[in-house]
């Protein structure tokens, strides 16, 4: 069976992201459910794979990590509106029986991801 799992890594700073929400959604016929919501730990991932097993399934997902709240602890001075807030990661999983990775690599003014391993 596959599963998901994320991590996030602030590349501003050059640390894990830790004590970030990260909310799993499902979408299906426009609508959008929410399966999960995690909190990254000290070493930027969540304590178990964020989705797996039987609910596991084929379909398109939604990642939303919370950035702006864990900006707002880092210190860091950002004008109001921050340029990012929440960070919204839409994909596709084609086959349940692979493991999706989908990190997120972040500063205060730019992201990127990728299907990892």
């Amino acid at each position: 069976m596959g599963k998901l799992t994320t991590h996030v890594l602030d590349t501003a700073a050059g640390i894990p992201g830790k004590g970030i929400r990260i909310d799993l959604y499902q979408l299906s016929d426009g609508r959008r459910a929410l399966i999960d919501t995690r909190v990254t730990n000290a070493d930027g991932r969540c304590d178990a794979p964020i989705l797996e097993g039987q609910n596991f399934k084929r379909g398109k997902y939604e990642l939303v990590f919370h950035m702006g709240s864990y900006f707002d602890t880092t210190g860091i001075e950002l004008q109001e509106p921050k340029f990012l807030d929440d960070i919204v990661l839409r994909f596709g999983i084609s086959d349940a029986d692979e493991h999706y990775h989908v990190p997120l690599l972040v500063s205060p003014y730019s992201y990127s991801t990728y299907r990892g391993s």
